[in-house]
């Protein structure tokens, strides 16, 4: 339940930073770019994804 559970929210922080990355590029925030913040948002959601993907496989090996 746990792990399906940081499935989803890594999805969902991928899915939230293509977001970013595609319909944030024109806007103008004066500390940070946006579409960089989607960038690392899609990074580590996918990362996350993947470990919550891999450690099942783990533990059973």
């Amino acid at each position: 339940m746990r792990s399906e559970r940081n499935l989803w929210k890594g999805g969902a922080t991928f899915v939230a930073g293509i977001a970013l990355w595609l319909f944030a590029g024109g806007v103008e925030v004066p500390v940070v770019d946006p579409a960089k913040v989607g960038v690392v948002m899609m990074c580590v959601g996918g990362a996350e994804t993947a470990w919550d993907l891999f450690r099942p496989a783990r533990r059973r090996a």
